[in-house]
This record gives C-alpha cells, sequence and structure tokens, in this order.
C-alpha cells in the first residue's frame, strides 16, 4: 500500500440476516456518505443440521457479493473493512465460502468475535449520535446474535454478545411463519434465559439512555409509529399492543402491519420476541433508534487505521501492562527489529511494509505475556492468550496470526503452524518469526547495551548474518545460541548462515 491516503472507503458487514455495504467519501479526516447497499441474504438460515453453509445459500449471498464486488473492486489496499459475525463464526465451512467471498469482493474478509461485534456496533451508534456524556445501553439484534453494550460518549465500557438472533428464534419458534401463544412464551423464555447471566450488568439502573440499532429493531420501530401504538420510539407498552396483536393470529401472514416490508417478514417474530423479553428482563420502559450500527463502526475504526490511530495498537499496550512485560526489554528488540527489516526487501514479506511491521512489533510487545502465569513454557502461555482473549479492534484471523508467531519465537520452529493462515501470511509469517527470533535472541541477557552492528539477508530459506568488527568472537555466549538457532531452524527447512 503506498503511503497516499485514500479518496474513498468502505465498510461491508456480512451479517447472519443481512449483508451491508457502506461507501464514503474521505476528505480532510471528514467522512461523507455516498452509497449504501442492502440485501437480505439470511445466511444464518442456511445452516444444516451439522452447522455447514448449504450450497444454495452459499451461492445466493456470492450473488450479492459480485455485485458489492463490483463497486469497490477498484478501491485499493486497506481502504476496505468486510467483517463476517456470527453464522461466518460458527459455520464449520465458513473458510471454504470466505475464499470464494473473498474473490468476488476483491478484498480480505475479516471474522471477528462477539464482543469485537458488540464494540463496533457502539462505535457506529456513538459516531451517529454525536458527543454525549450520559450512560448509554446500546443494543443490536443480528440474524444470529444479540449485542449488548453500555458506554460514555465513544467508548464501549461492558459488552456481550449472546447467541440468539431474529433468524435463529424465528426458525426456533415460529417454524414455516405458524404463530401460537405458546410459541411465543417458549421464544420469549428462551430469550430470558440467554439473558439473564448478564441481567444486573444490564439493568436499567446502570444507564441513562436506551437505544436500538439493527433492521429488526428499526423495523418493530416503524410498525409502532405506523400503528399508533407509540409515539416516541420503543416503548414497554406498544411492545404489549404488537405482542398481543401477534398472539391474535394464527400465522405471520396475518400479521397485515404497516410499515413491515416482505423481506422482514419472516425473521421480524424472532425480534419482536427478543426485544420484549429484554424489556421485560432489564425494565426498560423507553428505546430510541439509531440509523448507526456495525458498518458506520467499521468506517470510523478504518479511518483510525489510516490515520495511525489504531485500536489494536491501544490494546496491545493495554494487555502488555495488565500481564507486566518488561517494556524496556521490548523496546530494544523492536529497534533490532527495524535494523533488520531496513535491510531486507520485498522477497522476505510480501505483505505492505507498515502492516509488517506493527505485527511484529504486536508480537514484541507480546511475546512475553506468558511468563505471568509460569516462565516455563511462557511462548505457549502468550500464545494461547493472544489467540483466545477479547482483543480490541483484532479479528480472529488477526490473533491466530498473532499467536501463531509468539507460539514459535523460540525453541522448535514448526512450519506446518503458518499453513493455514490466510495468504501472504502464510508465506510472510515464518519470515517475521525468523526476524522475531534473532532480535531476541541478541538480547539474550536482557541488558541495556545496544545491539552489535550486523547486516542480514534472507533468500527463501537462506538466512546469512554478518557481524561487524569480528564481534561475534568477543560474545561466546551469543554464538552458542546462534548455533542452537540454526540447528531448530536447520529442522525446519532454512540455512542459517552466521560470522
Amino acid at each position: 500500500m503506498t503511503n497516499e491516503l485514500p479518496t474513498s472507503v468502505a465498510a461491508i458487514d456480512l451479517g447472519s440476516n443481512s449483508f451491508h455495504m457502506i461507501v464514503c467519501k474521505l476528505d480532510k479526516g471528514k467522512l461523507k456518505t455516498v452509497d449504501r447497499l442492502k440485501e437480505m441474504v439470511r445466511l444464518a438460515s442456511g445452516l444444516d443440521d451439522k452447522r455447514n453453509l448449504n450450497p444454495e445459500t452459499q451461492n445466493k449471498a456470492l450473488e450479492c457479493l459480485e455485485r458489492f464486488g463490483q463497486r469497490i473492486r477498484n478501491f485499493p489496499p486497506g481502504s476496505v473493512r468486510i467483517v463476517g459475525t456470527n453464522t461466518l463464526r460458527t459455520a464449520k465451512n465458513s473458510q471454504e465460502f470466505i475464499v470464494k467471498a473473498e474473490k468476488a469482493l476483491g478484498h480480505p474478509i475479516d471474522i471477528i468475535a462477539g464482543i469485537e461485534e458488540a464494540r463496533l456496533i457502539y462505535q457506529g451508534v456513538a459516531n451517529s449520535l454525536g458527543s454525549d456524556a450520559r450512560s448509554r445501553f446500546v443494543m443490536d439484534i443480528g440474524g444470529g446474535s444479540t449485542e449488548y453494550i453500555i458506554g460514555i460518549k465513544d467508548y464501549a465500557r461492558t459488552k456481550e454478545s449472546l447467541n440468539m438472533g431474529c433468524v435463529t428464534v424465528s426458525n426456533l419458534f415460529f417454524k414455516d411463519g405458524n404463530i401460537s401463544k405458546k410459541a411465543f412464551k417458549k421464544a420469549m423464555l428462551y430469550a430470558q434465559q440467554k439473558l439473564e447471566p448478564f441481567q444486573r450488568k444490564f439493568n436499567r439502573k446502570n444507564w441513562d439512555e436506551a437505544i436500538g440499532a439493527s433492521g429488526s429493531l428499526r423495523s418493530i420501530n416503524k410498525v409502532l409509529i405506523a400503528t399508533k401504538w407509540s409515539n416516541n420510539g420503543i416503548t414497554r407498552e406498544g411492545m404489549e399492543k404488537l405482542v398481543e396483536h401477534i398472539c391474535d393470529c394464527e400465522h405471520i401472514n396475518e400479521l397485515n402491519l404497516p410499515e413491515l416490508s416482505d423481506e422482514r417478514l419472516p425473521v421480524f417474530l424472532g425480534g419482536v420476541a427478543i426485544i420484549y423479553a429484554t424489556f421485560q428482563k432489564l425494565d426498560i420502559e423507553q428505546m430510541t433508534v439509531s440509523d448507526g450500527a456495525l458498518r458506520e463502526g467499521l468506517v470510523h475504526d478504518l479511518l483510525g487505521r489510516i490515520y495511525d490511530q489504531d485500536i489494536r495498537s491501544y490494546t496491545v499496550k493495554t494487555i502488555a501492562e495488565h500481564y507486566h512485560t518488561d517494556k524496556e526489554h521490548s523496546g530494544r528488540v523492536k529497534q533490532t527489529v527495524n535494523y533488520i527489516l531496513n535491510q531486507l526487501d520485498s522477497s522476505c514479506c510480501t505483505e505492505n511494509s507498515k502492516l509488517v511491521t506493527q505485527f511484529i512489533h504486536w508480537a514484541v510487545d507480546l511475546h512475553g505475556i506468558g511468563r505471568n502465569i509460569a516462565h516455563s513454557q511462557h511462548h505457549k502461555h502468550s500464545s494461547y492468550i493472544i489467540e483466545n482473549g477479547d482483543f480490541a479492534g483484532f479479528s480472529r484471523q488477526d490473533q491466530v496470526l498473532l499467536a501463531s508467531i509468539v507460539r514459535t519465537h523460540r525453541k522448535k520452529f514448526s512450519r506446518s503452524r503458518f499453513k493455514k493462515l490466510p495468504a501472504p501470511w502464510n508465506k510472510d509469517a515464518p519470515y517475521l518469526t525468523i526476524i522475531l527470533r534473532l532480535a531476541i535472541l541478541l538480547h539474550r541477557n536482557r541488558h541495556t547495551q545496544e545491539s552489535p552492528e550486523f547486516t542480514i539477508s534472507i533468500r527463501k530459506s537462506t538466512i546469512d548474518l554478518l557481524f561487524a568488527n569480528d564481534w561475534l568472537n568477543t560474545a561466546p555466549l551469543t554464538q552458542a545460541d546462534l548455533e542452537i538457532e540454526a540447528s531448530y531452524l536447520s529442522d525446519a527447512g532454512y540455512n542459517l548462515n552466521f560470522r
């Protein structure tokens, strides 16, 4: 990627119910929305009993993404952010679909955890509403998950993602559109059971205003206003009237509700059950609805990356501090990493240099966090925390990449660990790991002195390391470590030559 700032940015939310795309013009750090696209795909309905996405749903989704791809195909790398949510998190064959989807879109897709989805939703809401010092409760009903967040201004303080959505609840309790009081009661109990462990955390006493942020909530809001069951957003009284009307019907085709579209109808009841259960469980009386949601949050997150305010760097700093890592040692290792990177050309790493530097710096900052658990095998503990933790700003692929580098930064070098990484990281990550290993090795004693002058080149499987002024003969322990390192790398098919 060049150093030029993009003139346009785009974000795509591959939701379990709908796919959304937003395109914005970027001018002096300000965003202007120029295009919005939305298609109902109902990805969650395409999961079979074994949690595989069926071919019909995949084809429908890919046809949509081909259309999206035509709009953004010429956008430069780094100017488009695409994320997959609950269904792509849980589908066993999601990777098979992602490969085809990335080809259709021409840009990489990130799979994000539910907590990260919640953070981004809050960002979208906060930026659409403007600054407000009051404490906000934000709720987003997706096709396969529902997110609950409490935040102040643009900071999401409390976040949860529950495994229930308008598609999944509709499919579970209102099959073929059939309605009964018993089925609605069961759907309500199901949602309340999911929410019960978090009831105290999100109770009405803990925030000042409630905001809804999804297609389901916007749809319910429109229905309540059109029927005059509410004149102030979504209210408890309005929901009671809506539920009473629903339970008087035997099929969704009998609902005849104004402002309820045909495409929303099949998943409407699942959304109603979730929001009504939430109102009751959390003692909510009224909720306004925001236009901002996940895709707007993605755009603002992308803006931070473009203007060097990447939330991921803040996350790494916070986690490193939490685990009491040695900052001074990490700083010295980073200097040596930069010294190495400045000597290498693109034949070593095909990914853009800014991203390469970011990931290896993050690996430096986090490689020692496992020492806080146990000194022995600390690289394994560090890797586990990185791969399985809630890391704000990071996709699942980001965390797996970072965990793979950290897991392999010492002892045995396993090339197979990198094979399942998405391209080009499956080829680049082994080299980043070798650079990290050498930089840490050259600071083996954790002393404050600067590392020696040396030249380095990496050509395919050969690493040549030449120290200046016969330095190596004055450092027998480092020489011994390099001999051990050469053996580790040799077992993995690399030749480390040093003198």
